[in-house]
């Protein structure tokens, strides 16, 4: 599995699953998990460079992913686990002024999220018995100072949740990344910015480690134009 990033079909990405963070883009609270898509071609591996498209106002969400490595349908919450080859440390970046713009109109988010490179993804981490993906920190730090620190623990919807509805309204598939959504403390990056992100075990050891930078698209046809 440690080839996802290549070989699977889907990200599906969780909003909302953080309650601070909820809150802090004075958001309603979910009844039920919610996700959306993005394409695989916004992978971008640990080293690479996010490229922000002119206008773009860009925001970093760090996150827990899942690596599916056993697919299926209507998978109960009970089997979940039995799905799941492993982790990634991921980064969902956000359009964010396009996102809101898209918002007001009820219009769907997937150019919001879908960039080329608007996903930097860590390598594979296999599925041991001394890690339990609910009690895992995350942090990201750009040039140095901590931007977001968070725990699994507080998620809204748990891991097994999430498989179970996701996978009943389409199948997971081996190879497939589920991101399982971001705490507080979202916000912007800028080209020239050094981001570096940790999953570790709480009190214990680094998991793994993401790093990326930060440039300016250069050319292409896409220009953000807020309207009025």
């Amino acid at each position: 599995m440690a080839s996802f990033a290549r070989h699977g079909k889907k990200i599906v990405a969780i909003g909302r699953n953080y309650a601070e963070h909820v809150k802090e883009l004075s958001n309603a609270m979910p009844p039920e998990p919610f996700f959306f898509t993005k394409p695989t071609t916004s992978y971008v591996a640990s080293g690479g460079v996010v490229l922000i498209p002119p206008g773009i106002d860009a925001h970093h969400e760090v996150e827990l992913g899942l690596v599916i490595g056993k697919g299926g349908r209507d998978i109960p919450q009970a089997n979940a686990q039995a799905h799941i080859a492993g982790y990634a440390l991921a980064v969902d970046m956000t359009a964010r002024n396009l996102q809101n713009q898209v918002k007001k109109k009820g219009l769907p988010w997937s150019a919001a999220k879908g960039f080329d490179t608007f996903t930097p993804i860590g390598p594979f981490i296999e599925k041991t018995s001394s890690i339990d993906p609910q009690n895992l920190a995350l942090v990201l730090s750009i040039n140095g100072e901590t931007k977001q620190s968070g725990l699994t623990s507080d998620m809204i919807f748990r891991i097994p949740r999430l498989i179970e509805h996701i996978s009943s309204i389409m199948t997971l598939e081996e190879g497939d990344l589920v991101l399982t959504g971001t705490p507080s403390g979202v916000g912007p990056v800028k080209p020239g910015d050094k981001v570096e992100c940790t999953l570790a075990i709480p009190s214990g050891p680094v998991l793994s480690k993401l790093f990326f930078s930060v440039a300016k698209r250069e050319g292409g046809f896409y220009t953000f134009t807020p309207e009025k």
